[in-house]
This record gives structure tokens, sequence and C-alpha cells, in this order.
């Protein structure tokens, strides 16, 4: 029998090649023509079967060596020998053992190289490809289950079943895995498919869902823009109506002042000394018109500077005043108004220092506020001190009202500062009234550069608190940053806390204090209740965002006179600046300075040179 035809048979133990000690051999096929590429391949299948490699290996490891072989076929003495080789020995301290391995071993005895396209394919996708001289070696690793040391006689059984078979059984084994490969390769395919149609369908329901929502936000954008319209209408209305109630409120107390004042007149004309002499009972009925009508007199003066004062035509006339003469005139004015219950206790006391303010519009602030305690105190007291405080600004002067009167619930402390509110209850009765005091007072306390404050709890009493510039900036001097904070109070409306946090050292340079409001829905309450000098706001807030504040403020007329700057980190060509009206500057919150926020409020600040700056390109936007 000649080499060629030679069958292959399982290799005796002999030993080991150098470079690999340990291994096992399983077999050796001697390759001299193609029907021994067949034997080649029929004893790797075995092999690889016995092993347990998966199907995947198995392919790969076969159909490179067949390659292999068929590609070196025709070289002396080639032979192709299957051993399994162990793994190496672990190195290090923490050092695993690698996984067994087959290996296929192909050696000749003449110059022939392996292709280039074999050995690149074996390096790529097998886990041994070593190539030198007149040998080459491919090689799989086993699965864990399988190794060197637990081979059983499966290995043999695979080998002897194959003596049997000739090139027709192989052939017929290689079209069963073909057919096999083949209808895994269609099952495949019908998968693939099957995927793509529940992707397609799903991209469907996809294109239907956004072409859904598309219509729902353009019909809900639609919606906005008519509500925002429509807000616009209104609040456009409701500029006119409020011009128009200042004309009407103007017109009517012009109207009423000369009938009064002649009816006051002739009752004085019938009450002086000289007149005709009265019964008892005729003189108590024209001093009761008298009274009346002085009583309606200074309602329609108090109408008529409510008017003025929203018109912007009541203008302070700022002099130096002596506190104690007002104080002493308001003590003979609202002495008689106290009831026999009712301690009504004025200090009398100088300021000490010079006090410029307009001493009409300060008398007519402390007598609102008192006639209020005076009017709500059935017994107890109604006490009016004054104190001079020395600020960064200059020197203020602080009035307090305080009264045992019946309070007012805390929901309505800020209605109290609407014109003709009256807080409804059983202390209203036989109390006339308009309503305008409390707003008119706080309406001149602002007109004199200062702020008036209120706290009150049912049955505890109220308190009142004016405080007003002793010596204000016009006639007084120049505030700068280099002597302390320009301003008495700021507001900060911002839902991000570290923010504001990160704020209070640059706002307290600019102000003696700050309040901070992370919750916007508070903000109007908040800024009402302190009558701050300045407010701080940020844009982007959770409702009502920092748009809708805007609004909010600009919808009440007390707080006219307050500049409110925008703080926002949004480039500012994305802003609405439609919305922004009411805003004096908007700035960015990043690199923000005392200097930048008090240029900004348009306030005179320090500059080194004595100076001043006022607001300049790095301040702010304006609106």
């Amino acid at each position: 029998m000649t080499p060629a035809s030679r069958p292959a048979h399982p290799a005796p133990d002999t030993p080991p090649e150098p470079g690999s000690a340990g291994e096992r051999s399983l077999a050796s096929v001697e390759l001299a023509a193609h029907p021994d590429l067949f034997k080649l391949r029929r004893h790797g299948q075995a092999l690889c079967r016995a092993l347990d490699m998966d199907e995947a290996q198995r392919v790969r490891l076969i159909t490179l060596i067949s390659e292999a072989g068929s590609s070196l076929l025709g070289a002396a003495g080639l032979t192709a020998d299957f051993a399994v080789r162990p793994a190496p020995a672990p190195t290090g301290a923490r050092g695993l053992p690698g996984p067994d391995r087959l290996v296929v071993r192909f050696r000749w005895d003449e110059e022939r190289e392996p292709s280039a396209e074999i050995l690149a394919a074996s390096r790529r996708l097998l886990d041994l490809c070593a190539h030198s001289g007149h040998r080459l070696e491919l090689g799989q690793n086993l699965p864990a289950s399988r190794s060197a040391g637990r081979l059983s006689t499966r290995v043999q059984e695979e080998l002897a079943a194959l003596r049997g078979t000739d090139m027709s059984d192989e052939l017929r084994n290689q079209n069963r895995e073909l057919l096999a490969a083949l209808e895994a390769a269609r099952a495949q395919q019908d998968e693939l498919q099957r995927l793509n149609e529940e992707l397609e369908e799903t991209n469907a329901g996809v294109m239907a869902l956004y072409r859904e929502l598309s219509s729902e936000l353009e019909e809900t954008n639609r919606g906005v823009v008519a509500l925002y319209a429509d807000l616009e209408d209104r609040s456009r209305r409701l500029r006119l109506a409020s011009a128009a109630k200042t004309r009407f409120w103007a017109n009517v107390s012009h109207e009423l002042r000369t009938p009064v004042n002649s009816v006051i007149a002739l009752a004085q004309l019938l009450l002086a000394a000289d007149a005709e002499a009265l019964s008892a009972e005729q003189h108590r009925q024209v001093s009761l018109i008298a009274s009346s009508g002085n009583t309606l007199l200074a309602l329609v003066e108090e109408l008529l500077d409510t008017a003025k004062a929203e018109s912007g035509r009541l203008e302070p006339h700022l002099r130096e005043t002596d506190l104690r003469t007002v104080l002493y005139q308001l003590r003979g004015t609202l002495a008689p108004a106290a009831g026999a219950e009712v301690e009504l206790d004025i200090e009398d006391v100088a300021f000490p220092g010079r006090f410029v303010t307009d001493e009409v519009m300060l008398t007519r602030i402390l007598r609102n506020v008192l006639s209020n305690g005076l009017k709500f105190t059935a017994a107890g007291s109604v006490r009016l001190t004054a104190r001079a405080q020395e600020r960064a600004d200059g020197p203020w002067a602080v009035f307090t009202v305080t009264d045992t009167g019946v309070g007012i619930p805390e929901g309505q402390l800020d209605r109290v500062f609407e014109e003709f509110y009256q807080v409804r209850g059983a202390h209203q009765r036989g109390r006339a009234g308009t309503g305008l005091g409390l707003p008119y007072a706080r309406r001149l306390s602002e007109l004199l550069g200062g702020r008036l404050t209120l706290t009150s709890r049912v049955g505890n009493g109220t308190r009142v608190v004016v405080e007003l510039p002793a010596d204000p900036p016009e006639t007084g001097r120049a505030r700068t940053l280099g002597e302390g904070p320009l301003l008495r109070s700021v507001v900060i409306i911002d839902d991000d806390p570290d923010f504001v946090r990160s704020l209070g050292p640059v706002l307290g340079k600019l102000a003696e204090h700050t309040t901070e409001v992370t919750d916007s829905s508070q903000a109007l309450r908040m800024i009402r209740t302190t009558m701050p000098d300045a407010v701080l706001v940020d844009l982007a807030m959770p409702a009502p965002d920092g748009y809708q504040v805007l609004q909010q403020i600009a919808a009440v007329p007390a707080l006219s006179q307050v500049p409110v700057l925008v703080l926002t980190s949004t480039d500012r060509s994305s802003l609405d600046h439609s919305r922004l009206t009411r805003a004096r500057a908007v700035l960015s919150k990043t690199h923000l300075t005392p200097e930048r926020l008090a240029a900004a409020l348009d306030v005179r600040q320090d500059t080194g040179d004595g100076t001043g700056a006022g607001a300049g390109p790095e301040s702010g936007e304006r609106p």
C-alpha cells in the first residue's frame, strides 16, 4: 500500500515536539492526493465532535485546515498531526490557567509556503496560527468542559468509526451539513424579515403619534397666541380704564371742592360769635353741618391727591421741617377723635439734626395711619414714636404707629393697600371711610423716597412703620459704593437657591437688606410687603415665570416707581423683549458686580476719582 493511500490511524504516543511539552497526539493524516483532504476533514470533524466544540468553532477550524492542506498539497512528506495541547501553567500570584487547545500541525520536507490568504484568515479566525520553515500550526481553544486531562473513549470511538466510511459517506455528511447550514440561514433570514416588519410597523406607529402630537402642539400654540392677544387687549383696556378713573377722580374732586367749601363757610358764619344767636338745637345742627362738611372736604382732598399721585402729577416740596411742630399739630387735631377708653400717645421729640421732607405729605401720612388706629381701637391705646437712624446712605426718620385694635386677618394684609378696599366685618359698622387712607399714605411715603410697611394679627392690633430719608440725596450728600450700600433693601426672585446664595456678597455691597424669594408665586406679596428699592428677577422659573412676575408688578400702580432688573443666563436674542417693558435693564448672570447693578439702577457710585458713574454699556441691555 502506497503512502498516499495509507489509511489514517491514531498516532501512537510519541515524544512531544520541542515547544509542545505535555501534548497528547490524537491522529495523523498523510496528505499526498486530493482524497486525503477528505480524510483530513473527516478526522477534524470527528475530533471536534468528540471534544464538544461548538458549531461555529468547528466550521472555522475544519474549513481553514482543509484550505491549508489544499494549498500545501503536493509538497514532499506532507502530514497533518492532530493533538491536544494543555493550557500553559499560570504565572504570578493571581494567575489563572488558560484553556486547552486542539492543534493541527502540518509538516513537509521541501520549500513550500502556505497561501498568504490562508495565513491571514487563520490569524483572524483561529486562536492559534504559527508558521515557521516547513511547519504550520493551526489551533482552536477547547470549551472548559473538555481538557487534555479528561479525554474519554469518545475520541477513540469517533476515530474508529471513520475506518468504515468512504468518500461517498463523507460527501453525504457534507451535504447534510450544508443543508443544515442552509436551513439555519433560511431561518435566520425569516427571523430578520419578521424583525424588519415589526420595525416598520413600530416606525409607522411612531410617525402617527408624532403627527398627532404635532397637531395637538400646533393647536395649543394657536390657543396660547389667542390667549396672549386677549390678555394684551385686556391689559390695554385696563390701562385705559385706569386713566379714565384717574381723570374722573380729579374732575369730581375739583367739582365737589367748591360747593363743599361753600357749605363749610356758611356754617362757620352761622356759628360766628357776632352772628345772630341760635337756639341750642340750631347750634347743634349747624355744628353737625360744619363737621360733616370738613370731613367731606378732607375726603375730597384725599381723593384729589390720590388721583394726582397715580397720574404722577403730585410732586413733593422738600424743605427743612420742625418735627416737634408736626407732632404737636397731630396731637391737637386727633385728640378729639380718641374714644373715652382709648389713649392717644404721640411723642414730643425733636429730630436730632437736619430733617428735610415735605411737611404736608408727612402730616397726611401720619394722620391717615393714626386715624385708622383710632377708628378701629375701641379700648386701649394708639401710640406714635419717632426715631432717628443712621444708615449707609444718610440719616433716616422712622415713625412707628401701634394700636391695640381689632387687627387685620393675615390673608387681607396685602389688600388693605388697594384703593377703596375695606376689611369686611362687624367692626366697620358706623365707621365712615373710603378705603383710600392706607393706599394714599403708602403712595406719599414712596414719593418722599421712603416706604410704609404694615404687620397685624387679629385681636392683637396693628403696627405700621413709616421710614423716610431725613436728608434726601437731592439736598444732602451723594451716595457712593465706596462709603457703603447705596440702597436700603433689595428683593431677588430666583428659583435657584445656589445662585441666590452666590449673589449674597454682591448684593451685600449694594443694599443693607436683601429679601430672597425662591417661590415665584410669593414674589408679588413679598414685594408689596417690603416695598424694596429695587427688584431682581430671573426669567426661567416655574410658573409664574419671570415674564409673568413682571406683568404682575406692572399691574400694581403702587409699585410703578420700583426699578426692576432682569437677570438671565439665556441668550438675549432669544428673549421676548415685548414682554420686558417693565424691566429697567437686562443683565447676564455671569460676572455680576455691585458696580454693574448700581449702574443699571442709575444709582450714583464711586468710580475712584470722585465723579461717580451712571448706566453704561456694561451695566446691562435696556429692554
